[in-house]
């Protein structure tokens, strides 16, 4: 057999579908967020980025900037190990208190990627575990997925955020196995809001144990940025509230934060973290500062509210076709893999923004889009400009009208 040309074949037959992705060569501006600037064939251009999960800008701010560079003087670049082999740094130690005392859990555990803190957590619990069933909301992200794979536990979807089949199938099961219900508050590509309080509800009254995902939540929403279970006031409700250093936070990181015992769980029979160098201790000292401060400061989640709110209401007045959100997340639907990846295309060429296509597998053929993200530092001049591109390239003949 010819593997390379087998792997060559694969990714040609990616290329005719439409569905390749490519990246683009950015340079953040430091100091000028969100502007970038873009490494391209024509040289190198200044754009301004619609897509990012840095959705507070938090990876630029100057407390961050300032405990980074302290870290790096104080303890050079790397961790130097695994957390287990010299790897555990002071700001590690911090960090983890601070977290668990965010959301109110006894412990936290901190992870090099949100990936790893999902499908590390999961599959270590529900193989622990002799005959666990996992409960996973339809929509929940890969990492999830992954994770409960790897655990070699039965899994039963359900349909997405829809209580009244949760609670059919856990009718179908036996009450005593272990159970384990997964499901995220924001979900990401749709921007729609859990309906945690119900999720916990049941999974209470049929004995299982809640794994709430809060990656795009933490930081952004509820007193003090504690998510959106502590916006309902039912931060105590899941068993397990995991998170994201890489979004709200402007950091790199995930974490899982909960009872002592079961962190602790985590944390000695997850290979996925013993195994793995730890992070950087410049990295775990921003995403400290960066937390701390946002757990001070309303005034970065309320600029993010006013801005999208205006965005959404333009979009709308435009005819731009916003699909329904409920969070700081506007997806814009295009349905179609090749007229979503010209548009992306039309707009970095012609006006300077940059929003990346959002294919197949992230979402279902047939609902491509972009996932848009305005954050407290794009002007209002930004977003009337952005609005105008959008309503120029996606309702003009060159690409035809999006309905």
């Amino acid at each position: 057999m010819d593997y390379v040309q087998y792997f060559a074949n694969r990714i040609e037959q990616l290329k005719a579908c439409g569905d390749y992705r490519e990246f683009a060569d950015l340079e953040r501006q430091s100091g000028n967020f969100p502007k970038a600037w873009l490494n391209g064939p024509d040289g190198r251009k200044e754009i301004t980025i619609w897509c990012t999960n840095d959705y507070l800008g938090m990876g630029q701010h100057p407390k961050v900037l300032s405990a980074m560079k302290s870290a790096i003087d104080a303890n050079g670049a790397g961790s130097g190990g695994s957390r287990n082999i010299s790897g555990t740094n002071h700001y590690h130690v911090l960090l983890e208190r601070e977290l668990a005392d965010l959301h109110k859990k006894e412990a936290g555990l901190i992870f090099v990627s949100g990936f790893s803190s999902n499908e590390s957590s999961l599959s270590t619990l529900a193989s622990l575990m002799p005959n666990t069933v996992i409960f996973s909301d339809a929509h929940n992200h890969a990492s999830i997925i992954s994770g409960c794979r790897n655990s070699r536990a039965e899994k039963r979807v359900f349909r997405h955020n829809d209580v009244a089949h949760l609670r059919e199938i856990f009718g179908s099961v036996d009450p005593a196995r272990p159970k384990i219900v997964v499901f995220e508050s924001v979900y990401s590509m749709d921007g729609d809001i859990s309906p945690i309080k119900d999720i916990c509800d049941v999974a209470d009254e049929f004995g299982a144990m809640t794994f709430l995902d809060e990656v795009h939540a933490s930081g952004m929403y509820g007193p003090k940025g504690a998510g959106i279970a502590a916006e309902h006031g039912i931060m105590n409700r899941p068993t397990i509230i995991e998170g994201t250093l890489g979004k709200a936070f402007g950091s790199m990181g995930g974490y899982v934060t909960g009872p002592a015992s079961i962190v602790d769980t985590i944390r000695s029979f997850s290979t996925g973290f013993i195994f793995t160098t730890a992070l950087a201790p410049a990295v775990a000292a921003g995403a400290l500062a960066a937390l701390r401060h946002l757990r001070g400061s309303d005034s970065e989640r309320n600029a993010l509210r006013r801005k999208t709110k205006l965005l959404i209401g333009l979009l709308n007045e435009a005819g731009i076709p916003v699909m329904p959100t409920e969070s700081h997340i506007i997806p814009v639907l295009i349905g179609d893999s090749s007229r979503c990846k010209e548009a992306s295309r039309q707009l970095l060429d012609q006006h300077g923004i940059y929003v990346q296509p959002i294919l197949a597998p992230s979402v279902l053929a047939g609902s491509e889009r972009f996932r848009v993200t305005v954050t407290p530092d794009h002007s209002t001049k930004d977003i009337h400009k952005f609005v105008d591109a959008l309503t120029q390239v996606l309702l003009t003949d060159n690409l035809g009208k999006v309905a």
